[in-house]
Order: C-alpha cells, then structure tokens, then sequence
C-alpha cells in the first residue's frame, strides 16, 4: 500500500510480526485508528522460523474468538519443556492444556488475515528510520521519505529494535556465550537424523515435509559473530561437529541466535512504547519470546485504545511496564537456567541435567514449573485479596438467562465484563455501563486454577479485557468503584 506524502494515525506500530499483527487487531476491536509499517515487501516469512503457542497463548486467541484458526493449522501436543526435559500440562484446568506446533511462518499469516478483516492498513516495505515526539503525537520518519503522524509510536521491531534505539531506552542484560545456527537447507548426503548433545553443544538435523527440505540446527564453536551467516558458516559449523556438511545446498534461509540476554530498563517514554522481541531477548529454549510477545500485546492494546479514546489518563499506560516487565524477567532468568543445563555436554552438566529431570518427575515442581513456562500461573499485582485477583479468569461454562455461555466468548470484542452471580440486580454500575458489560450468571461447579488447586467461588469478578481478574466480590461490592475507575476511567458525569 503506498502512503500519502503525510499521514495521520492514532496509533503507529513498527513491525508487522505476531506481536505487532497482534496489537493492531486489539486497537481495530476497539475502534482505534492503527497502521502497521512492516519492512518486508509481502506477507511472506521465508522459512518456519520459531513455532509452537503455548496454552496460554491459546486461551488469548480464544479471548478473541479466533483460536480455532489455529488449532485447525497446527498440532495439538504436550510442547511445554524445561532444557527439553518434557513438562506435561493435560491434568492442568484449562481448556486448552496442551500446546500448539506450529511454525511462526502460518502464525504470522492466521494473524495477518484476522488483522485484514478488521481492516487495518499494513505499509509495506518501507520502515521506520526516526522519529521526534511532542506534547501531543509523535512524527515518525519512513524510509521511503515519507511520514508519519501519529499519537503514539509502539515498537515491534525486534531485538534490534531501532525505536527503542532512538527511544534512548536502556536494553541492559548478559552478553552472549554460545551461538547457534538454524537453517532450512537440501542436503546430497544422508544426515544424523534427530538431536545430538556432544561436548561442542547441541545440534539436530530434522526432515521438513516430503520436498527433501531439512532443518539444520548446530552450535557454532565460537560466539560472537556478526553479520548474516552464510552457507559457508553452515558447512564449517557442520563439519566442525560431524565431520561433514552432507553436502548441504539451497538454502531457503540461515540464521545465526545466541543466548544474549536483555531487558528494556522501561516499556515506554513518553509517547513511544516497546512489546515483544524490541523489549526483551533470550534464548530460544522453551519456545517463549513469541508467546510472551503476544501477551505484550493483548496486554498494552487495551489500554493504549481507553487512553487514545480519553476514557482514561494517561498514567494508565504505565501499568503496561509494572505488569509485563517482571513477567519477561522471569522468562530471561528460566532461559538463562536452560542454557546452564544445555550447554556442551560434560559430567557435571549432565549430572544437574539428571538431578533437574528426577524432581521435575515430581508433580508439585512439575506444575509449578509448567505453569510458569505455559503462562498459565501469570499474576499481576493488584494487591492483596481473593486469590483470583490479578490471575487469568478460568473459561468457565456458565448458566445465563438466554442459556449455556463461556466466559471466553464475552471476551471477543475486547471490552471488560463485570460478570455477576448473586442477585439479578444487585450490582449497579451505570456510570460505567457505556464502557463494561453487566453479565448476570451462574456457575454450578467449582473454582480451580493452575497450581493454586481450587479458590473460594467469588459472587461476582471484574474481568478486564485481557482476561485478567480486576475485583473480586465476596458478598459485597467494596472496592468494586475503585477498581472501575482505575481500569476503565472515572465515571460518567450523572
């Protein structure tokens, strides 16, 4: 799509990736002006790249009703592991308890269609080269020569994140220790099939459909290179470990990844924010960067649309920082704990590596350890109280005057709900009643969440549009005002 000499937006996201496509759709839902800038000429990922979504991922995209998609394109299997130590998560209370295979090429391409349909405008092939922000927006300079003005500027560009760069955000963190190349190449010989742990590192050679397409994974053995590899840091790599290539040719793609570990110092400044990948970096292992960017995204894309839309002050964005901060923190600290245990093969690793597999056999670190991993135990500081506070709302099958009702369908335009079990009526929250939908229900059965076992049944649950527990009532609507003012703005005038 070509761009005018001059544009105005409400909301500017540089990088149409998952959790750029992701965020665009959670401000269309809300009826906010977004546009996507994307460097890449076409829809296209060249190659499979990352793949998986784990159970909480799913329950998101159930959220929006568009979960399905993928289900249907991918492979339902236990893909939640600790240094590829298997973490199974099918007795967890979820309706999804269990993870998705499926690579980011058709993640990217389900998200890029629902995106479409919401119709959202994607600039492509062009990306952003600089900004400046004021007071009141932010001009965002193209590569084209063109620009842009939007209210607010959202980095979804990668570690490499030039807005953050330009933002002056700090990306403090841990160098790299070891390098890996991934590659999706032909070979002329007949590979080691399967995963090998040697004293170099960890490598494996894996057939991709039925066209001779094999994916390459092996250790480099020195980091800190730069630059795109080549085909010949492929062959070196390979013979280094195997003492051949196989005769690799073609390739469709080759990248080069590290453990580098790093953490934007904030999510935002001013009227630039950063999600996904321009806001943290780690090790692939356990397969959470896409996941948790994603949940970036469904995370800051409410709130970023009450604010545009003046429902609610601008502090508002600074919850965005104070939730998913710690959460990316905690991934960088269990992938720099896998790194530990998959680095090159020696006694001593090898004997952690068993000590680690012996107790995640067990089911209470098994559970805590899957919870985390599958996003499932997530909480987010609201302060003390019920012990749903701050956690996922479970997708309960309820009871409602027109019939049967799952709680994740009231979620699918994105608006919050406050959902009420007591007495019809009961609840009266008209000064907000433009902005949050009254639900009036019953649920027969009891309250269970990962981990944490069965809770105490709450009489009513502010559920933001998130998914997350805002206020739980227990016989009373203390703190019920409070807690509608601070999420979804103060009320309206009577």
């Amino acid at each position: 799509m070509l761009l005018p000499r001059s544009e105005s937006r409400a909301v500017v996201i540089a990088g149409g990736g998952p959790t750029g496509l992701t965020l665009a759709g959670e401000l269309a839902l809300a009826g906010v002006d977004v546009a996507i800038v994307e460097r890449r000429a076409d829809a296209e990922l060249t190659g499979s790249r990352a793949g998986g979504l784990h159970s909480r991922t799913i329950e998101v995209l159930d959220q929006r009703g568009i979960a399905d998609r993928f289900l249907s394109q991918g492979q339902v299997a236990q893909v939640a592991g600790f240094a590829w130590i298997p973490l199974d998560i099918s007795d967890f209370p979820t309706r999804h308890n269990y993870g998705l295979a499926l690579w980011q090429n058709h993640i990217e391409r389900i998200l890029a269609d629902w995106v479409g349909e919401l119709s959202v405008p994607i600039h492509r092939g062009c990306e952003v080269t600089g900004f400046a922000q004021d007071d009141t927006g932010v001009d965002v300079e193209l590569s084209d020569g063109r620009s842009l003005r939007a209210g607010y500027l959202v980095g979804c560009d990668g570690g490499r994140s030039l807005i953050r760069k330009a933002a002056g955000i700090g990306f403090p963190g841990w160098d790299p220790t070891i390098s890996n190349l991934i590659a999706e190449v032909r070979t002329t010989g007949e590979p080691e099939w399967g995963l090998r742990h040697d004293a170099m590192g960890v490598h494996s050679f894996a057939r991709l459909g039925d066209d001779g397409t094999v994916r390459v994974l092996v250790t480099e053995q020195q980091p800190g290179r730069t630059g795109e590899p080549t085909l010949r840091d492929l062959s070196e790599a390979l013979v280094a470990v195997y003492g051949t290539d196989y005769g690799i040719h073609d390739p469709t793609w080759i990248s080069r990844f590290t453990d580098m570990t790093r953490q934007a110092a904030s999510y935002r400044k001013g009227r630039v924010l950063l999600a996904g990948d321009a806001a943290h970096v780690h090790y692939p292992a356990g397969g959470q960067g896409l996941n948790i960017g994603v949940q970036d995204a469904v995370n800051l894309g409410w709130k970023l649309a009450q604010v545009v839309k003046g429902a609610s002050p601008e502090s508002l964005l600074d919850t965005y920082h104070a939730e998913r901060h710690p959460v990316a923190a905690r991934v960088l600290r269990n992938t720099m704990a896998q790194v530990a245990l998959l680095r090159r093969a020696e006694e001593r690793t090898t004997a952690l590596r068993e000590t680690v597999s012996e107790f995640l056999g067990m089911d209470e670190p098994r559970k805590r350890l899957a919870a985390m991993m599958s996003g499932l135990d997530i909480r987010y500081d609201l302060g003390e109280g019920h012990p749903l506070l701050g956690r996922r709302m479970p997708d309960l099958d309820l009871v409602a005057a027109d019939g049967p009702l799952r709680v994740f369908t009231l979620l699918h335009r994105a608006r919050p709900v406050l959902l009420h079990f007591g007495k019809p009526g009961r609840l009266d929250i008209t000064p907000w009643a433009d902005r949050v939908r009254t639900v009036e229900a019953t649920y027969p059965g009891t309250w269970e969440l990962p981990v944490l076992g069965t809770v105490p049944a709450p009489t009513a649950v502010l559920i933001r549009p998130d998914g997350y527990v805002a206020w739980v009532g227990e016989e009373t609507e203390q703190g019920l005002a409070e807690a509608l003012a601070t999420w979804f703005g103060p009320p309206a005038a009577g």
